[in-house]
Protein backbone atom coordinates (compact mmCIF):
# COMPACT_ATOMS: atom_id res chain seq x y z
CA UNK A 1 0.00 0.00 0.00
CA UNK A 2 1.26 3.46 -0.90
CA UNK A 3 2.12 5.39 2.27
CA UNK A 4 3.96 8.34 0.76
CA UNK A 5 2.89 11.97 0.86
CA UNK A 6 2.37 12.57 -2.84
CA UNK A 7 1.30 10.94 -6.07
CA UNK A 8 4.04 10.59 -8.66
CA UNK A 9 3.29 11.55 -12.25
CA UNK A 10 5.86 9.97 -14.61
CA UNK A 11 7.69 12.33 -16.92
CA UNK A 12 6.22 12.88 -20.35
CA UNK A 13 8.17 11.59 -23.33
CA UNK A 14 10.02 13.43 -26.06
CA UNK A 15 10.92 12.32 -29.55
CA UNK A 16 13.56 9.61 -29.65
CA UNK A 17 12.76 8.20 -26.18
CA UNK A 18 12.71 4.44 -25.73
CA UNK A 19 9.47 2.51 -25.15
CA UNK A 20 9.74 -1.10 -23.99
CA UNK A 21 7.36 -3.84 -25.13
CA UNK A 22 6.94 -6.59 -22.52
CA UNK A 23 4.57 -9.52 -21.93
CA UNK A 24 3.58 -9.88 -18.24
CA UNK A 25 0.91 -12.43 -19.11
CA UNK A 26 0.10 -14.20 -22.38
CA UNK A 27 2.29 -14.49 -25.46
CA UNK A 28 1.69 -12.68 -28.75
CA UNK A 29 3.11 -13.57 -32.18
CA UNK A 30 6.35 -11.91 -33.25
CA UNK A 31 4.53 -10.33 -36.17
CA UNK A 32 2.21 -8.40 -33.82
CA UNK A 33 5.17 -7.21 -31.76
CA UNK A 34 6.97 -5.97 -34.87
CA UNK A 35 3.85 -4.20 -36.14
CA UNK A 36 3.38 -2.54 -32.75
CA UNK A 37 7.03 -1.53 -32.78
CA UNK A 38 6.58 0.07 -36.22
CA UNK A 39 3.59 2.06 -34.96
CA UNK A 40 5.50 3.23 -31.91
CA UNK A 41 8.39 4.20 -34.20
CA UNK A 42 5.93 6.26 -36.28
CA UNK A 43 5.12 8.17 -33.07
CA UNK A 44 8.72 9.39 -33.04
CA UNK A 45 9.76 6.95 -30.32
CA UNK A 46 12.28 4.11 -30.21
CA UNK A 47 10.72 0.69 -29.47
CA UNK A 48 12.73 -1.99 -27.65
CA UNK A 49 11.39 -5.52 -27.12
CA UNK A 50 11.90 -7.43 -23.88
CA UNK A 51 14.10 -10.55 -24.09
CA UNK A 52 11.29 -12.99 -23.21
CA UNK A 53 8.36 -11.09 -24.70
CA UNK A 54 7.91 -13.52 -27.56
CA UNK A 55 8.59 -16.74 -25.62
CA UNK A 56 5.70 -19.20 -25.93
CA UNK A 57 5.23 -21.26 -22.79
CA UNK A 58 3.17 -24.46 -22.89
CA UNK A 59 0.41 -22.68 -20.98
CA UNK A 60 0.28 -19.74 -23.44
CA UNK A 61 2.34 -17.55 -21.12
CA UNK A 62 5.18 -15.46 -22.52
CA UNK A 63 7.75 -17.52 -20.66
CA UNK A 64 7.87 -18.54 -17.03
CA UNK A 65 6.74 -16.20 -14.26
CA UNK A 66 10.38 -15.42 -13.44
CA UNK A 67 11.14 -14.63 -17.09
CA UNK A 68 8.11 -12.38 -17.43
CA UNK A 69 8.98 -10.58 -14.20
CA UNK A 70 12.59 -10.16 -15.33
CA UNK A 71 11.42 -8.37 -18.49
CA UNK A 72 9.35 -5.87 -16.52
CA UNK A 73 12.19 -5.39 -14.02
CA UNK A 74 14.57 -4.76 -16.92
CA UNK A 75 12.22 -2.13 -18.35
CA UNK A 76 11.84 -0.45 -14.94
CA UNK A 77 15.53 -0.45 -14.08
CA UNK A 78 16.78 0.75 -17.47
CA UNK A 79 16.83 4.54 -17.13
CA UNK A 80 16.89 4.96 -20.91
CA UNK A 81 13.43 3.35 -21.13
CA UNK A 82 10.79 6.03 -20.53
CA UNK A 83 7.56 4.03 -20.94
CA UNK A 84 6.38 0.41 -21.02
CA UNK A 85 3.62 -1.05 -23.21
CA UNK A 86 2.30 -4.50 -22.34
CA UNK A 87 1.80 -6.80 -25.34
CA UNK A 88 -1.49 -8.35 -24.19
CA UNK A 89 -3.42 -9.63 -21.18
CA UNK A 90 -5.05 -13.03 -20.96
CA UNK A 91 -3.84 -14.33 -17.61
CA UNK A 92 -0.69 -14.42 -15.52
CA UNK A 93 -0.01 -10.83 -14.42
CA UNK A 94 -0.77 -11.81 -10.82
CA UNK A 95 2.30 -14.08 -10.87
CA UNK A 96 4.48 -10.96 -11.05
CA UNK A 97 3.07 -9.24 -7.96
CA UNK A 98 5.34 -10.91 -5.40
CA UNK A 99 8.30 -10.91 -7.81
CA UNK A 100 8.46 -7.13 -8.17
CA UNK A 101 8.68 -5.09 -4.95
CA UNK A 102 5.89 -2.52 -5.00
CA UNK A 103 8.27 0.29 -4.09
CA UNK A 104 10.09 -0.33 -7.38
CA UNK A 105 7.38 1.54 -9.26
CA UNK A 106 8.06 4.71 -7.26
CA UNK A 107 11.80 4.23 -7.44
CA UNK A 108 11.58 3.94 -11.25
CA UNK A 109 8.45 5.93 -12.22
CA UNK A 110 7.51 5.62 -15.89
CA UNK A 111 4.28 5.29 -17.84
CA UNK A 112 3.09 1.66 -17.99
CA UNK A 113 0.25 0.88 -20.41
CA UNK A 114 -2.13 -2.08 -20.49
CA UNK A 115 -5.60 -3.38 -19.62
CA UNK A 116 -7.54 -6.62 -19.13
CA UNK A 117 -5.43 -8.99 -17.03
CA UNK A 118 -2.84 -6.19 -16.70
CA UNK A 119 -5.42 -4.60 -14.35
CA UNK A 120 -3.72 -6.30 -11.39
CA UNK A 121 -0.36 -4.68 -12.21
CA UNK A 122 -1.95 -1.27 -12.74
CA UNK A 123 -3.65 -1.65 -9.35
CA UNK A 124 -0.27 -2.32 -7.70
CA UNK A 125 1.37 0.56 -9.59
CA UNK A 126 -1.37 3.03 -8.63
CA UNK A 127 -1.25 1.65 -5.09
CA UNK A 128 2.45 2.48 -4.99
CA UNK A 129 1.54 6.11 -5.71
CA UNK A 130 2.49 6.20 -9.40
CA UNK A 131 0.16 7.05 -12.28
CA UNK A 132 -0.23 4.57 -15.14
CA UNK A 133 -2.39 4.16 -18.24
CA UNK A 134 -5.29 1.78 -18.71
CA UNK A 135 -5.06 1.71 -22.49
CA UNK A 136 -4.39 -0.25 -25.68
CA UNK A 137 -1.74 -2.94 -25.70
CA UNK A 138 0.74 -3.98 -28.37
CA UNK A 139 -1.65 -6.26 -30.26
CA UNK A 140 -4.14 -3.37 -30.55
CA UNK A 141 -1.50 -0.80 -31.38
CA UNK A 142 -0.29 -3.22 -34.07
CA UNK A 143 -3.72 -3.11 -35.70
CA UNK A 144 -3.69 0.69 -35.32
CA UNK A 145 -6.88 0.70 -33.26
CA UNK A 146 -8.05 4.28 -33.36
CA UNK A 147 -8.54 6.62 -31.71
CA UNK A 148 -7.27 4.73 -28.64
CA UNK A 149 -3.73 4.54 -30.02
CA UNK A 150 -3.43 8.21 -30.94
CA UNK A 151 -4.89 9.37 -27.61
CA UNK A 152 -2.42 7.12 -25.79
CA UNK A 153 0.41 8.64 -27.82
CA UNK A 154 -0.85 12.11 -26.91
CA UNK A 155 -0.87 11.25 -23.21
CA UNK A 156 2.71 9.98 -23.39
CA UNK A 157 3.75 13.29 -24.94
CA UNK A 158 1.86 15.43 -22.41
CA UNK A 159 -1.63 16.01 -23.83
CA UNK A 160 -4.17 15.00 -21.19
CA UNK A 161 -7.67 14.06 -22.40
CA UNK A 162 -10.93 15.36 -20.99
CA UNK A 163 -13.77 13.08 -22.05
CA UNK A 164 -17.38 14.08 -22.63
CA UNK A 165 -19.90 11.36 -23.47
CA UNK A 166 -23.67 11.52 -23.98
CA UNK A 167 -26.22 10.76 -21.31
CA UNK A 168 -27.43 7.28 -20.49
CA UNK A 169 -30.78 6.28 -18.96
CA UNK A 170 -28.95 4.58 -16.08
CA UNK A 171 -26.70 7.53 -15.26
CA UNK A 172 -27.00 9.24 -11.89
CA UNK A 173 -26.39 12.99 -11.74
CA UNK A 174 -23.69 14.38 -9.46
CA UNK A 175 -20.11 15.52 -8.97
CA UNK A 176 -17.29 13.45 -7.49
CA UNK A 177 -13.53 13.72 -7.05
CA UNK A 178 -10.99 11.04 -6.25
CA UNK A 179 -8.17 8.85 -7.50
CA UNK A 180 -9.16 6.89 -10.61
CA UNK A 181 -8.75 3.14 -10.22
CA UNK A 182 -10.33 0.05 -11.76
CA UNK A 183 -10.29 -2.02 -14.93
CA UNK A 184 -11.48 -5.48 -15.85
CA UNK A 185 -13.97 -6.60 -13.19
CA UNK A 186 -12.72 -10.19 -12.88
CA UNK A 187 -9.12 -9.05 -12.48
CA UNK A 188 -9.91 -6.04 -10.30
CA UNK A 189 -12.13 -7.93 -7.87
CA UNK A 190 -9.34 -10.48 -7.31
CA UNK A 191 -6.90 -7.84 -6.02
CA UNK A 192 -9.14 -5.08 -4.63
CA UNK A 193 -8.64 -4.45 -0.94
CA UNK A 194 -5.30 -6.28 -0.76
CA UNK A 195 -2.02 -4.84 0.46
CA UNK A 196 -1.53 -3.27 -2.99
CA UNK A 197 -4.44 -0.87 -2.61
CA UNK A 198 -4.39 2.93 -2.59
CA UNK A 199 -3.72 4.81 0.61
CA UNK A 200 -6.72 4.51 2.90
CA UNK A 201 -6.92 8.31 3.05
CA UNK A 202 -7.76 8.62 -0.65
CA UNK A 203 -11.24 8.81 -2.15
CA UNK A 204 -11.82 6.71 -5.27
CA UNK A 205 -13.45 7.08 -8.67
CA UNK A 206 -13.99 3.47 -9.73
CA UNK A 207 -14.29 2.27 -13.33
CA UNK A 208 -15.29 -1.23 -14.39
CA UNK A 209 -15.51 -3.17 -17.67
CA UNK A 210 -15.90 -6.86 -18.54
CA UNK A 211 -15.90 -9.26 -21.49
CA UNK A 212 -17.09 -12.84 -22.03
CA UNK A 213 -18.63 -13.24 -18.59
CA UNK A 214 -22.10 -14.31 -17.51
CA UNK A 215 -24.54 -11.83 -16.02
CA UNK A 216 -24.67 -13.78 -12.77
CA UNK A 217 -20.85 -13.81 -12.66
CA UNK A 218 -20.74 -10.02 -13.03
CA UNK A 219 -23.46 -9.72 -10.39
CA UNK A 220 -21.49 -11.84 -7.92
CA UNK A 221 -18.17 -10.07 -8.46
CA UNK A 222 -19.56 -6.54 -8.27
CA UNK A 223 -21.84 -7.25 -5.34
CA UNK A 224 -18.88 -8.59 -3.36
CA UNK A 225 -16.99 -5.38 -4.14
CA UNK A 226 -19.80 -3.36 -2.55
CA UNK A 227 -19.44 -5.45 0.64
CA UNK A 228 -15.80 -4.52 1.15
CA UNK A 229 -15.15 -2.25 4.09
CA UNK A 230 -13.41 0.35 1.95
CA UNK A 231 -16.16 0.58 -0.69
CA UNK A 232 -17.35 3.67 1.17
CA UNK A 233 -14.28 5.41 -0.29
CA UNK A 234 -15.85 5.12 -3.76
CA UNK A 235 -17.29 8.57 -4.54
CA UNK A 236 -18.22 7.97 -8.19
CA UNK A 237 -18.47 5.06 -10.64
CA UNK A 238 -17.81 4.74 -14.37
CA UNK A 239 -19.21 1.68 -16.12
CA UNK A 240 -17.40 0.86 -19.34
CA UNK A 241 -18.31 -1.65 -22.02
CA UNK A 242 -19.60 -5.16 -21.32
CA UNK A 243 -18.93 -7.28 -24.40
CA UNK A 244 -20.02 -10.83 -25.27
CA UNK A 245 -21.99 -11.20 -22.03
CA UNK A 246 -24.13 -14.29 -21.39
CA UNK A 247 -27.55 -13.09 -20.21
CA UNK A 248 -28.54 -15.75 -17.69
CA UNK A 249 -30.45 -13.41 -15.34
CA UNK A 250 -33.59 -11.38 -15.99
CA UNK A 251 -32.13 -7.94 -16.60
CA UNK A 252 -32.30 -5.83 -19.73
CA UNK A 253 -28.67 -4.76 -19.46
CA UNK A 254 -25.60 -5.05 -17.26
CA UNK A 255 -26.04 -1.40 -16.27
CA UNK A 256 -29.60 -2.02 -15.10
CA UNK A 257 -28.38 -4.80 -12.82
CA UNK A 258 -25.34 -3.00 -11.43
CA UNK A 259 -27.06 0.32 -10.75
CA UNK A 260 -29.69 -1.62 -8.80
CA UNK A 261 -26.91 -2.60 -6.36
CA UNK A 262 -26.04 1.08 -5.89
CA UNK A 263 -29.45 2.48 -4.89
CA UNK A 264 -28.30 3.18 -1.34
CA UNK A 265 -25.16 5.03 -2.45
CA UNK A 266 -25.59 8.73 -3.16
CA UNK A 267 -22.83 8.92 -5.75
CA UNK A 268 -22.75 9.90 -9.45
CA UNK A 269 -22.79 7.06 -11.98
CA UNK A 270 -21.64 7.22 -15.60
CA UNK A 271 -22.69 4.38 -17.90
CA UNK A 272 -21.50 3.60 -21.40
CA UNK A 273 -17.97 4.97 -21.20
CA UNK A 274 -15.99 3.46 -24.12
CA UNK A 275 -13.39 1.61 -22.08
CA UNK A 276 -13.10 -2.14 -22.48
CA UNK A 277 -11.65 -4.89 -24.62
CA UNK A 278 -13.05 -3.61 -27.93
CA UNK A 279 -12.89 0.14 -27.38
CA UNK A 280 -9.99 0.87 -25.08
CA UNK A 281 -10.07 4.64 -24.80
CA UNK A 282 -7.18 5.32 -22.38
CA UNK A 283 -7.75 6.35 -18.78
CA UNK A 284 -5.03 7.54 -16.40
CA UNK A 285 -5.09 5.35 -13.31
CA UNK A 286 -3.75 6.60 -10.03
CA UNK A 287 -4.50 10.16 -11.16
CA UNK A 288 -6.73 12.61 -9.30
CA UNK A 289 -9.79 13.17 -11.43
CA UNK A 290 -13.32 14.52 -11.32
CA UNK A 291 -16.53 13.00 -12.62
CA UNK A 292 -19.41 15.33 -13.52
CA UNK A 293 -22.68 13.73 -14.58
CA UNK A 294 -25.66 15.79 -15.75
CA UNK A 295 -28.88 14.80 -17.45
CA UNK A 296 -27.25 15.49 -20.83
CA UNK A 297 -23.75 14.08 -20.53
CA UNK A 298 -20.87 12.93 -18.34
CA UNK A 299 -17.41 14.51 -18.21
CA UNK A 300 -14.20 12.92 -16.91
CA UNK A 301 -11.39 15.39 -16.14
CA UNK A 302 -7.86 14.52 -15.01
CA UNK A 303 -6.41 17.06 -12.62
CA UNK A 304 -2.74 16.57 -13.50
CA UNK A 305 0.09 18.39 -15.25
CA UNK A 306 -0.19 18.58 -19.03
CA UNK A 307 -2.09 20.27 -21.82
CA UNK A 308 -5.80 19.46 -21.66
CA UNK A 309 -7.48 18.26 -24.85
CA UNK A 310 -11.29 17.90 -24.69
CA UNK A 311 -12.82 14.99 -26.61
CA UNK A 312 -16.51 14.80 -27.43
CA UNK A 313 -18.17 11.46 -28.12
CA UNK A 314 -18.22 11.78 -31.90
CA UNK A 315 -14.44 12.14 -31.92
CA UNK A 316 -13.65 8.85 -30.24
CA UNK A 317 -16.72 6.62 -30.30
CA UNK A 318 -19.18 7.32 -33.15
CA UNK A 319 -21.44 4.47 -31.99
CA UNK A 320 -22.38 6.56 -28.96
CA UNK A 321 -23.99 9.23 -31.12
CA UNK A 322 -27.27 7.37 -31.20
CA UNK A 323 -27.55 7.84 -27.41
CA UNK A 324 -27.36 11.63 -27.54
CA UNK A 325 -31.12 12.16 -27.55
CA UNK A 326 -31.90 9.81 -24.65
Amino acid sequence: MYKGKKIVQPSYLKEGDKVALVSPAYWVPQEALQQAAETIKSWGLQPVIGPHTNNLNVNAYAGTADERASDLLWALEDDTVKAVVCSRGGYGSNHLLNRIPQEYYQQHPKWIVGHGDITVLLYAIAGSGVMCIHGPMAFQIASNQEPASSITRNILFGTVPQYRIPGNPYNRVGHAEGILIGGNLSSYSAIAGTKYQLSLKQDIILFIEEVEESLHGIDRLFYMLTLQENFERVKGIIFGTFNSIKYDLQYGSVEQMLTAHLREYEIPICCGFPVGSNSCIPLIEGAPCSLDVTTKNAVVTFNIKGTMRPYDAEEYHPQLLREKDL
